[in-house]
Protein backbone atom coordinates (compact mmCIF):
# COMPACT_ATOMS: atom_id res chain seq x y z
CA UNK A 1 0.00 0.00 0.00
CA UNK A 2 1.13 3.77 -0.58
CA UNK A 3 1.56 6.28 2.14
CA UNK A 4 0.20 9.39 1.98
CA UNK A 5 3.73 10.92 1.33
CA UNK A 6 4.32 8.71 -1.68
CA UNK A 7 0.68 9.59 -3.24
CA UNK A 8 1.35 13.50 -2.91
CA UNK A 9 4.57 12.63 -4.67
CA UNK A 10 2.75 11.34 -7.31
CA UNK A 11 0.07 14.35 -7.75
CA UNK A 12 3.07 16.74 -7.79
CA UNK A 13 4.77 14.46 -10.26
CA UNK A 14 1.51 14.52 -12.51
CA UNK A 15 0.49 18.31 -11.88
CA UNK A 16 3.56 19.50 -12.80
CA UNK A 17 3.76 17.44 -16.12
CA UNK A 18 1.93 17.75 -19.85
CA UNK A 19 0.43 14.23 -18.57
CA UNK A 20 -3.25 13.63 -18.45
CA UNK A 21 -3.02 10.28 -16.31
CA UNK A 22 -0.75 8.51 -14.33
CA UNK A 23 -0.09 5.16 -12.93
CA UNK A 24 2.12 3.31 -10.93
CA UNK A 25 1.76 -0.18 -10.19
CA UNK A 26 3.44 -2.35 -7.13
CA UNK A 27 2.93 -5.90 -7.26
CA UNK A 28 -0.60 -5.70 -6.50
CA UNK A 29 -0.99 -2.25 -5.37
CA UNK A 30 -2.27 0.13 -8.04
CA UNK A 31 -2.44 3.64 -8.04
CA UNK A 32 -4.04 5.70 -11.08
CA UNK A 33 -3.98 9.58 -11.02
CA UNK A 34 -6.04 11.60 -13.52
CA UNK A 35 -6.45 15.38 -14.28
CA UNK A 36 -10.11 16.53 -13.91
CA UNK A 37 -11.58 18.71 -16.11
CA UNK A 38 -12.65 21.55 -13.29
CA UNK A 39 -10.23 22.48 -10.81
CA UNK A 40 -12.30 20.49 -8.09
CA UNK A 41 -10.82 17.62 -6.75
CA UNK A 42 -12.34 14.33 -6.08
CA UNK A 43 -12.14 10.95 -5.09
CA UNK A 44 -13.56 7.89 -6.88
CA UNK A 45 -13.16 3.68 -5.88
CA UNK A 46 -11.89 1.94 -9.31
CA UNK A 47 -12.92 -0.73 -10.72
CA UNK A 48 -12.10 -3.79 -9.26
CA UNK A 49 -11.74 -1.78 -5.41
CA UNK A 50 -8.35 0.29 -6.63
CA UNK A 51 -7.67 3.76 -5.86
CA UNK A 52 -8.31 6.21 -8.27
CA UNK A 53 -7.59 10.16 -7.35
CA UNK A 54 -8.77 12.68 -9.91
CA UNK A 55 -7.16 15.97 -9.37
CA UNK A 56 -6.47 19.62 -10.73
CA UNK A 57 -4.34 22.00 -9.33
CA UNK A 58 -4.31 25.55 -10.75
CA UNK A 59 -0.92 26.83 -11.16
CA UNK A 60 0.50 29.25 -8.52
CA UNK A 61 1.59 32.03 -11.25
CA UNK A 62 2.84 35.43 -9.91
CA UNK A 63 2.01 38.89 -11.00
CA UNK A 64 4.12 40.35 -14.55
CA UNK A 65 4.76 42.91 -12.16
CA UNK A 66 6.61 40.94 -9.21
CA UNK A 67 8.74 38.73 -12.49
CA UNK A 68 9.84 41.94 -13.85
CA UNK A 69 11.26 43.56 -10.84
CA UNK A 70 13.14 39.85 -9.42
CA UNK A 71 15.35 39.86 -13.13
CA UNK A 72 16.39 36.66 -13.93
CA UNK A 73 15.69 33.58 -12.17
CA UNK A 74 16.84 30.09 -11.96
CA UNK A 75 13.74 28.26 -11.97
CA UNK A 76 12.49 24.63 -10.69
CA UNK A 77 12.74 22.25 -13.50
CA UNK A 78 10.66 19.29 -11.99
CA UNK A 79 8.23 19.39 -9.42
CA UNK A 80 10.08 18.04 -6.07
CA UNK A 81 11.39 18.94 -2.41
CA UNK A 82 13.71 21.56 -2.82
CA UNK A 83 17.28 21.25 -0.78
CA UNK A 84 19.95 23.50 -0.64
CA UNK A 85 22.90 21.69 0.82
CA UNK A 86 24.17 18.06 -0.01
CA UNK A 87 23.48 17.29 3.50
CA UNK A 88 21.60 18.33 6.62
CA UNK A 89 24.80 19.34 8.30
CA UNK A 90 26.46 20.55 4.70
CA UNK A 91 26.72 23.98 3.73
CA UNK A 92 24.29 25.55 1.03
CA UNK A 93 25.55 25.10 -2.07
CA UNK A 94 24.63 28.95 -3.07
CA UNK A 95 24.03 32.18 -0.66
CA UNK A 96 22.95 35.58 -1.74
CA UNK A 97 26.32 37.08 -2.65
CA UNK A 98 27.74 34.29 -4.42
CA UNK A 99 28.72 33.69 -7.82
CA UNK A 100 27.69 31.18 -10.05
CA UNK A 101 29.24 29.88 -13.26
CA UNK A 102 27.10 28.06 -15.75
CA UNK A 103 26.88 24.62 -14.46
CA UNK A 104 27.53 24.93 -11.01
CA UNK A 105 24.97 23.05 -8.33
CA UNK A 106 22.92 25.35 -6.88
CA UNK A 107 20.29 23.13 -5.45
CA UNK A 108 18.74 19.86 -5.06
CA UNK A 109 15.26 18.70 -6.23
CA UNK A 110 13.93 15.31 -4.85
CA UNK A 111 11.46 14.20 -6.93
CA UNK A 112 10.22 10.24 -6.26
CA UNK A 113 12.91 9.70 -4.13
CA UNK A 114 15.82 10.50 -6.86
CA UNK A 115 17.86 13.57 -6.14
CA UNK A 116 17.98 15.71 -9.20
CA UNK A 117 21.03 18.53 -9.11
CA UNK A 118 20.05 21.81 -10.51
CA UNK A 119 22.52 23.35 -12.23
CA UNK A 120 23.17 27.49 -12.98
CA UNK A 121 22.70 28.34 -16.76
CA UNK A 122 24.20 31.10 -16.99
CA UNK A 123 27.07 33.15 -14.86
CA UNK A 124 25.35 35.40 -11.95
CA UNK A 125 25.51 36.07 -8.74
CA UNK A 126 22.90 34.62 -6.57
CA UNK A 127 20.85 37.74 -5.19
CA UNK A 128 18.32 36.15 -3.50
CA UNK A 129 17.09 32.58 -2.69
CA UNK A 130 13.62 32.33 -3.18
CA UNK A 131 12.81 28.89 -1.48
CA UNK A 132 13.27 27.65 1.72
CA UNK A 133 14.82 24.54 2.71
CA UNK A 134 12.27 21.19 2.21
CA UNK A 135 9.45 23.48 0.50
CA UNK A 136 7.36 21.66 -2.05
CA UNK A 137 7.87 23.52 -5.66
CA UNK A 138 6.53 23.38 -8.98
CA UNK A 139 7.60 23.56 -12.34
CA UNK A 140 9.35 26.40 -13.19
CA UNK A 141 8.94 28.12 -10.39
CA UNK A 142 11.60 30.56 -9.09
CA UNK A 143 14.68 29.05 -6.91
CA UNK A 144 16.86 31.86 -6.78
CA UNK A 145 17.64 35.18 -8.24
CA UNK A 146 20.67 36.37 -10.46
CA UNK A 147 22.13 38.92 -11.37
Amino acid sequence: MYNIDEIKELIALLEGSSLRVLEVQAGENRVRLEKAESAAQAVQPAPAGQPVASAVQQPQTEPAVVKAERGKTINAPIVGVFYSAPSPSAEPYVLPGRKVRKGDTVCIIEAMKCMNEIQAEEDGEITDVLVKNGDLVEFDQPLFSVK
